[in-house]
């Protein structure tokens, strides 16, 4: 685990940002993990949310080795060969059971777990998780929520995910355990569909300017 924990503090520490994308035509995944890597992100979260989303990992781990692409919105147990597989370096959940949790824990690759709560955060760090995503981090009590579990969890760090976008991004950024944010702004779905990879091009840029405090 201590591995795989120090692999993720890297990867986390690559960016201010990293990048939540739906990819509904594997495609364009290429031209989009280019564009991103190009501007500054090199790190790129792929959601499990369509029928393309592996074909896309795949598809990115292959042609952009420079990028560093996770698989996001895993939710079952058999979905965590399936991107280790495809070749994702790391696997990001929404939440997470405490079988799934378990399960991760065992994982060939480094895991971001989801938590939302104290009680949360405190039984995924019992597993040896000590980077967690924080979702939805807007309405889960936001930056304030994160300052002040610093003092009770501060061998813990989080991505805060979930409702954040470039005005709200610099309050988490500027907490020290938080090493970078997850946003779906940079990639907009509008943008994908239409291939507007510089508008992406340009939100990423401007994203990778934002920094943490550590």
């Amino acid at each position: 685990m201590k591995a795989k924990t120090e692999a993720l503090r890297t990867y986390v520490r690559l960016a201010p940002v990293i990048p939540v994308v739906t990819i509904e035509d594997a495609r364009a995944s290429i031209d989009l993990a280019q564009a991103l890597v190009g501007a500054g992100l090199p790190v790129v979260e792929i959601t499990l949310r369509t029928p393309a989303a592996l074909d896309a990992i795949a598809a990115v781990a292959k042609a952009v080795p420079e990028a560093v692409v996770a698989a996001g919105t895993v939710l079952s147990e058999s979905q965590i060969g399936e991107v280790v597989d495809a070749g994702a370096k790391f696997i990001v959940t929404p939440g997470t059971s405490t079988r799934l949790a378990e399960r991760l824990s065992e994982a060939e690759i480094p895991v971001m777990p989801g938590c939302a709560t104290v009680s949360e955060a405190m039984a995924l760090a019992e597993l040896g998780f000590e980077i967690l995503k924080f979702f939805p981090a807007s309405v889960s009590g936001g930056a304030p929520w994160l300052k002040s579990v610093q003092g009770p969890l501060p061998k813990l760090s989080f991505c805060p995910t979930g409702g954040i976008d470039p005005s709200s991004a610099p309050a988490y950024l500027s907490l020290t355990n938080v090493p970078c944010v997850g946003g779906t702004w940079v990639a907009p779905a509008e943008a994908l569909r239409k291939g507007d990879f510089a508008r992406i091009r340009e939100l990423a840029a401007a994203a990778a300017a934002l920094r943490p405090a550590t």
